[in-house]
C-alpha cells in the first residue's frame, strides 16, 4: 500500500503563500473530513521566544480558516515542555506564543495549552500494540479534539535527527510527565540550590517519594517511579532528570505516543520545510538554515508525509555558511549520506518510522502529488 502525499513549492504566482497552503490543503482532500459543528485540534510549536525558524501565524490562520469553512470550530494547541524555558507552563507559554505573534486576533481562532496550567492536566490513552509504552500521558484538550491536524516546521533535530508531523505529534502531545517518559530513563534529582522548600513537589507525588528535610525536597530513590509529576509543579526549576534516552529508543517511544493520538478519530498532516535550522525551534536561538527551503506537503498519512520531506531534503545541496557546511568541511568529516545525521551523528530518523509503520500510523511507501 502507498499513501499519497501532496506537494507545491513555494513559488506565489500571483497568490499569496498562505492561500497557496488552502489550496494544497482542499487538493489533498481535507474537505473528506466531517468538520461539521466539531472541535479541531490544531497541534503547532509556537517558537520558544528569540527563535525566529518557527512557523509564521499566517499559516495558522490558514489553516484555522480552511477548518472554519468546512464547518468546524479550531483551536491551536501545544503542551508544555519538560526543559527550563519560556514554554514551562501555561501562562509562560501563552505570554510566548502572544510574543511570537500568535493570537486570536491574527489567527483567527483561540490558543488552548493542552496539558494544563502546570503541565499535569493528562489523559492516559492506551497504546495497541506499544512495546514501550502501554499508556500514553497525553494532554487532554488535545485529546477533547473530535478532528485532530497537525501543523510541522520540518527541520533538523539534535537527538531525533529531524522533527516533522511525528515528533510534532509524539512529543509535542505529551505532557510534561509524558514528555519525560519519552526523552528520559531513570529518576529525578533536586538542585539544592534552587529549592526554596515550598513542599508542593512532595505534597503531588503519587509514591510518596519526596520528603522535606533541612527545608530541601529530597528524594527517597527507593520509591521515584520516575513519573515527572513533580517537574510540573515545582515553580522554581529544581527538579530535574539529567539521564537521556538514547536516540533510538526515543524514536520508538515517540513513535508509540504518535499512535496514541491520531488513533480512533479523522486527522490531517501538514508540514512546511522552509527555515531548515540544524536544531529544534524549542531553542531561545536559530542558526542558519542548513538546506534551501523545499516547499509545503500534506497527507492523510504522517508517516508517508515524514518520509517524503526527509526524501526531499535528502536530495538538497547543503547551504553554505552553515552548520551542516562546517561539519562536511572538517578534516575528518566522514560522509554518512544523510544531511541529518551529517550535521549529528549520534541521531537517526529511520527506526522511528520503521516502527509507526509497525504500529499501523502509516507506511514509508507515497505517490508525490505535485500541485502547481
Amino acid at each position: 500500500m502507498t499513501s499519497e502525499v501532496y506537494f507545491t513549492d513555494f513559488r506565489t504566482h500571483n497568490m499569496s503563500l498562505p492561500e497557496k497552503l488552502k489550496k494544497l490543503m482542499r487538493t489533498a482532500g481535507v474537505g473528506e473530513i466531517d468538520f461539521d459543528h466539531k472541535m479541531v485540534a490544531i497541534k503547532m510549536h509556537f517558537g520558544e521566544p528569540g527563535n525566529l525558524a518557527y512557523l509564521r501565524p499566517n499559516y495558522a490562520k490558514a489553516v484555522a480558516d480552511v477548518v472554519k469553512e468546512l464547518g468546524g470550530i479550531p483551536y491551536l494547541t501545544d503542551c508544555n515542555t519538560l526543559y527550563v524555558g519560556r514554554r514551562k507552563n501555561a501562562l509562560d507559554h501563552l505570554e510566548a506564543a502572544y510574543e511570537n505573534g500568535f493570537s486570536p486576533f491574527s489567527t483567527g481562532c483561540h490558543i488552548i495549552i493542552g496539558d494544563g496550567v502546570k503541565g499535569t492536566d493528562e489523559v492516559l490513552v492506551p497504546v495497541p500494540g506499544g512495546k514501550y509504552v502501554k499508556e500514553a500521558k497525553i494532554g487532554r484538550a488535545v485529546m477533547d479534539a473530535d478532528v485532530f491536524i497537525s501543523l510541522s516546521h520540518f527541520k533538523g533535530h539534535e537527538e531525533t535527527g529531524f522533527g516533522g508531523a511525528i515528533k510534532n505529534i509524539g512529543m509535542g502531545c505529551g505532557s510534561r510527565a509524558g514528555k519525560m517518559e519519552q526523552h528520559k530513563d531513570g529518576k529525578v534529582s533536586i538542585r539544592r540550590k534552587l529549592c526554596v522548600g515550598c513542599g508542593l513537589c512532595a505534597k503531588n507525588c503519587g509514591q510518596d517519594a519526596i520528603v522535606l528535610e533541612n527545608g530541601k525536597a529530597h528524594v527517597l530513590e527507593d520509591r521515584c517511579v520516575g513519573c515527572g509529576r513533580c517537574i510540573g509543579h515545582c515553580n522554581r526549576d529544581a527538579i530535574v532528570n539529567r539521564n537521556s534516552s538514547p536516540s533510538r529508543d526515543l524514536n520508538l517511544k515517540m513513535a508509540e505516543y504518535a499512535k496514541a493520538v491520531v488513533d480512533g478519530r479523522p486527522c490531517f498532516h501538514i508540514s512546511l520545510v522552509q527555515d531548515i535550522s540544524p536544531v529544534c525551534d524549542c531553542h531561545g536561538e536559530n542558526d542558519a538554515p542548513i538546506l534551501p527551503d523545499v516547499g509545503m506537503f500534506a497527507s492523510f498519512d504522517p508517516v508517508a508525509l515524514d518520509q517524503a520531506c526527509v526524501d526531499a531534503c535528502l536530495k538538497q545541496t547543503p547551504l553554505p555558511n552553515s552548520q551542516l557546511a562546517d561539519r562536511m568541511a572538517e578534516p575528518d568529516f566522514q560522509d554518512l549520506h544523510d544531511h541529518f545525521r551529517n550535521v549529528e551523528p549520534s541521531t537517526e530518523w529511520e527506526s522511528c518510522l520503521e516502527h509507526c509503520q509497525e504500529l499501523g500510523i502509516g507506511t514509508r511507501q507515497y505517490e508525490l502529488v505535485i500541485m502547481k
